[in-house]
């Protein structure tokens, strides 16, 4: 490969028709091979000939208005929850649109509403005879004629997405004007499954110079609703209210057996968000729409196949039913999967996808006004989400990088374009060096939860990769994970079930989160069929690391089921009569030997103490933050809290190391520095040594064999070597 060659390739870059000179100058210094229109853009006839792929953002479900307005009843729905309202005496009226942007959703009564809406009296928990409630239209409110006093009431009803909620995102976030709504309809609906499918030949046939369609993605927009302000006002990126419809629904019903409930979406008003423990019925409707969105999407990729063009699927708008990790969605036949890059995390939950021939991530940041303005520092930002995504493609590399929005606004920024050049510089090296080849793992690290593969890498993420203050944990965990030496398995409850195998050649198992919720379990843990074969697996050698609440649930005398374990238990006030005598600090132990300060656990948990015989590392105020326990042949560690930094992943490694009885590994491609890390290739016969961090750093690096040597690093610097 010439030098010119491998300086060129694997990076993609947006246009648009005001900036065709500054594309062709970007292609060249940045060494894109790739180009790609976005939301609001059109494609530059000047640059149908050049040298570079061409991507084409494909919306299947908007973008023909006069489709949808011709066709009310085959426009997408989302169920939608009112809020509670308190009956004082008399008739209660609930206005159903309260609280919700009117140019988002308008509620359907072309639908029987007594058939697919509910009243719920959510004091006791039931719904209401469909006889004791009616709809005015005039008001736009559900009336109950006679309510119990003083119980809450919510409604549950259907409601028509007139205007794409991404379009909508789009027009708010860039301060859109004088543009027309996008509407949203429903392809799995039979006329406009036929129309889609004609569609698709004649855009294809339409633009020739496009070498890959990109789906953006299919079918169903994850759960996105605004407010009257037009501010967001409920996302969840794995909501599945918005892929539901009476023809789809009965569709359910014919396959499962049983009726569907509005209850089944909305879940007491939380919509089945990825903290709630999925009920039988809502995996029953998640597999019902995985099996029949991947049919679908099958029959628009093979479509696109025989145009001869590349189908490509953008992970994250309308993706609802093609979670990438299940066997569905290798059915598709996609050629790709691009997705946005926030950190580790939703890098490796890019990379990681089996089933296609390359991944592509979008990187930080958009090229969108919020960022690109007067007083704007998009290189702080672009630093920041590179240096953090390197981690974890030092473990499983994307196939290719790329930037998304208006090039326009990029250009105003030279310092800005320097950077990304130096990162597309920088990614082609690295992908050179690694790719090909399985880096070296430790040991083998599940993640157990409620989700299990399905939701691998990301199921903390409510809105992608935003920070919230209440995950900081599990985010902590993922994102340390993200870019360390294991080897990370996503297993369920529902596997554990299926086959008590699943936990062979698994080293260590984590169990993170509040109690009670998907992430550590809730009531499963009174299966004792699930609680014997985790504490089997730890005594017979296995390591379990809990942290927050692991296995948090009241029952049978314990709030932390597996308190025998990991050596802790909660108190809840029902053992505040028990004398508690162990609260001795062990210092020195392997696992904080590495912890220079004050450990930084962040919220930690409160009134978490210890069980005798279990060794505190550290007690704060009689609150226990860290704990190591022998158990049987195994070993548990409690942690109340890990924030993620660079001092907290070390002290997860050495976690994780401890806990399977394998501290003499420690010293084998390791930094002693742990802004710095070490990640081997030994297949490709090359390491790095990698500062992670924006200040210079030393440190002593161990080979494979053990031996070492000292190391100065730049900022940010990686160097490569040979084994």
């Amino acid at each position: 490969m010439s030098e010119s060659e491998h300086m060129r390739g694997r990076v993609t870059i947006p246009t648009d028709v005001d900036v065709v000179p500054e594309t062709l100058e970007l292609l060249r210094r940045w060494g894109a091979d790739a180009i790609r229109d976005c939301d609001g853009t059109d494609y530059p006839e000047e640059l149908k000939s050049v040298d570079a792929k061409v991507y084409s953002t494909y919306y299947t479900t908007r973008k023909d208005n006069a489709w949808a307005k011709a066709n009310p009843d085959e426009v997408q729905q989302c169920y939608i929850s009112t809020g509670f309202k308190t009956a004082s005496g008399g008739p209660l009226s609930i206005e159903l649109m309260q609280g919700i942007s009117r140019e988002l959703m308008q509620v359907n009564t072309r639908d029987d509403i007594k058939r697919w809406w509910e009243v719920m009296d959510r004091t006791l928990g039931e719904p209401l005879d469909p006889a004791a409630w009616r709809y005015e239209e005039e008001t736009g409110c559900v009336v109950i004629d006679e309510p119990a006093a003083f119980h809450d009431y919510s409604v549950s009803f259907l409601a028509y997405l007139i205007w794409d909620p991404v379009h909508m995102y789009n027009a708010v976030t860039n301060g859109w004007t004088n543009f027309e709504h996008q509407i949203t309809f429903d392809v799995r609906q039979p006329k406009t499954h036929k129309f889609t499918m004609e569609r698709l030949r004649k855009f294809i046939a339409e633009y020739p110079y496009v070498n890959v369609i990109r789906y953006t993605t299919f079918f169903h927009q994850f759960t996105l609703v605004f407010d009257e302000l037009k501010r967001e006002k409920y996302v969840d990126w794995y909501g599945y209210s918005a892929s539901v419809s009476p023809y789809i629904l009965e569709q359910f019903e014919r396959e499962v057996g049983y009726k569907f409930r509005p209850e089944y979406i909305i879940d007491q008003g939380y919509y089945n968000n990825q903290y709630r423990v999925p009920s039988k019925e809502f995996k029953d409707f998640m597999a019902f729409q995985r099996r029949e969105v991947a049919k679908l999407a099958k029959e628009m990729v093979d479509i696109t196949h025989e145009l001869g063009k590349e189908a490509m699927m953008f992970l994250g708008d309308h993706w609802i039913g093609t979670e990438p990790y299940m066997d569905e969605f290798k059915t598709i036949g996609l050629d790709a999967v691009v997705g946005s890059v926030g950190n580790g995390s939703t890098l490796r939950l890019i990379s990681d996808i089996p089933g296609v021939k390359y991944t592509e991530g979008r990187f930080l940041p958009y090229f969108f006004p919020d960022t690109f303005h007067e007083g704007g520092d998009p290189v702080r930002e672009a630093k920041e989400n590179w240096v953090t995504a390197r981690r974890a493609i030092l473990r499983k590399p994307i196939d290719r990088i790329g930037y998304g929005g208006y090039l326009k606004l990029a250009c105003e920024f030279p310092e800005f374009l320097d950077y990304v050049q130096s990162v597309c510089d920088e990614f082609r090296e690295l992908y050179e060096n690694i790719k090909g080849t399985t880096p070296y793992c430790v040991k083998t690290v599940a993640v157990l939860n409620s989700w299990g593969k399905a939701r691998s890498w990301g199921c903390h993420m409510v809105h992608h990769a935003l920070y919230q203050k209440q995950n900081y944990s599990y985010a902590g965990v993922i994102e340390a994970l993200s870019g360390a030496p294991f080897d990370v398995k996503f297993i369920s409850f529902d596997d554990i079930k299926a086959d008590p195998d699943c936990l062979k050649g698994i080293d260590v198992i984590i169990n993170v989160g509040d109690g009670d919720t998907a992430h550590t379990g809730g009531a499963i843990w009174e299966d004792a069929e699930i609680s014997s074969a985790i504490k089997a697996f730890v005594w017979n050698g296995g390591g379990l690391i809990g942290v927050g609440e692991p296995s948090g649930h009241q029952y049978q005398g314990r709030y932390i089921q597996l308190a025998q374990v990991l050596g802790v238990e909660k108190e809840t006030g029902f053992t505040l009569g028990y004398d508690k005598y162990n609260w001795d600090e062990h210092p020195g132990h392997f696992i904080t030997a590495d912890c220079a300060g004050e450990i930084n656990f962040g919220e930690g948990k409160k009134s978490m103490y210890a069980l005798p015989g279990t060794e505190i590392l550290v007690q704060r105020d009689k609150e226990v933050q860290l704990a190591a326990n022998d158990f049987g042949g195994g070993r548990g560690v409690y942690i109340s809290g890990l924030p993620y930094t660079f001092e907290n992943s070390r002290l997860l490694y050495r976690a994780i190391l401890w806990s399977a009885h394998d501290e003499a590994d420690l010293n084998k491609w390791f930094s002693t520095n742990y802004n710095v890390e070490v990640h081997a290739f030994v297949k490709n016969g090359k390491y790095c040594v990698v500062n992670n961090t924006y200040e210079p750093q030393q440190t002593t690096v161990y080979r494979g064999d053990g031996s070492s040597f000292e190391l100065s690093l730049d900022a940010n610097e990686i160097r490569w070597y040979e084994i």
